[in-house]
C-alpha cells in the first residue's frame, strides 16, 4: 500500500512539474514571438527611429503566481457596444463573459470581450479580448493598460496568464487606434508580469 501511495505521489509531482515547464515554455515562446514581430520592419509597430536600435522589449521576470485558473462565467445576453479607443474609431465588441479569481487571497473580476468583426474571420472566430489596467499602469507598465489574447474555453474555467500581457500598439506609435480598457477592468493590485512600459 505504501509503495502504491509513493508511486501516486511521484506521478502527481511529475505531472505538476511537466505542466509547470509547459507553461514556462509557452511564456518564453510568447516573448520570443513578440520580439521577432517588433524587430521586423514589415510587422513592427515601432517608429523607424526606435526600430533602428530595437533589441528586445522589457519584460517582468516570469511570475508563476500570475498564471491563474479563473472561474469563467458566460454572459450570453449582453448587447454589442462601441468600445472607446485612442482615436475616433469605435469598434463593436460584446461582453462575452467574466473571469473570477483571487490574487494573494483577494477576489477580483475581469470582463472578457469578443470583437464582432474578428469573430467573422475563421482564424479568429474563437478569439477573446481581455484589456485591463492595474496599479503598475503609468508607473512600470504602459499607462493606457495592457491586453491579453484568450480563446473561448470549453468549460467553466479559463487560464489567464498575465505573463503574456502586452502593450497596445499605441504605446509605441501614436498613429494606431487602440481600445481603452473599461473602468470595470481596473485591477486594484500590481500585476508584476508581462511587458513593461516601452523606454524610448
Amino acid at each position: 500500500m505504501k509503495n502504491i501511495l509513493n508511486i501516486l505521489f511521484l506521478l502527481i509531482v511529475t505531472a505538476s512539474f511537466g505542466q509547470q515547464k509547459q507553461l514556462r515554455d509557452s511564456i518564453i515562446a510568447f516573448q520570443k514571438h513578440i520580439n521577432e514581430e517588433y524587430a521586423d520592419a514589415k510587422t513592427s509597430p515601432l517608429l523607424p527611429k526606435d526600430l533602428k536600435k530595437f533589441k528586445s522589449l522589457e519584460f517582468y521576470p516570469i511570475n508563476e503566481k500570475l498564471i491563474i485558473k479563473a472561474k469563467f462565467v458566460r454572459t450570453p445576453d449582453e448587447k454589442p457596444f462601441e468600445m472607446p479607443t485612442s482615436t475616433d474609431r469605435k469598434p463593436i465588441y460584446v461582453k462575452y463573459g467574466e473571469a473570477h479569481f483571487s490574487i494573494a487571497g483577494k477576489p477580483y473580476k475581469l470582463n472578457i470581450f469578443q470583437s464582432q468583426d474578428l469573430k467573422k474571420i475563421e482564424k479568429y472566430k474563437n478569439s477573446l479580448f481581455l484589456p485591463f489596467t492595474d496599479l503598475t499602469s503609468g508607473v512600470e507598465s504602459y499607462g493606457g493598460g495592457r491586453y491579453i489574447d484568450l480563446q473561448i474555453p470549453a468549460g467553466d474555467e479559463i487560464l489567464i496568464d498575465f505573463n503574456q500581457s502586452y502593450n497596445p500598439y499605441c504605446a509605441y506609435n501614436h498613429k494606431y487606434s487602440c481600445p481603452i480598457p473599461p473602468q470595470e477592468n481596473d485591477l486594484k493590485v500590481e500585476i508584476i508580469a508581462g511587458v513593461k512600459k516601452f523606454k524610448k
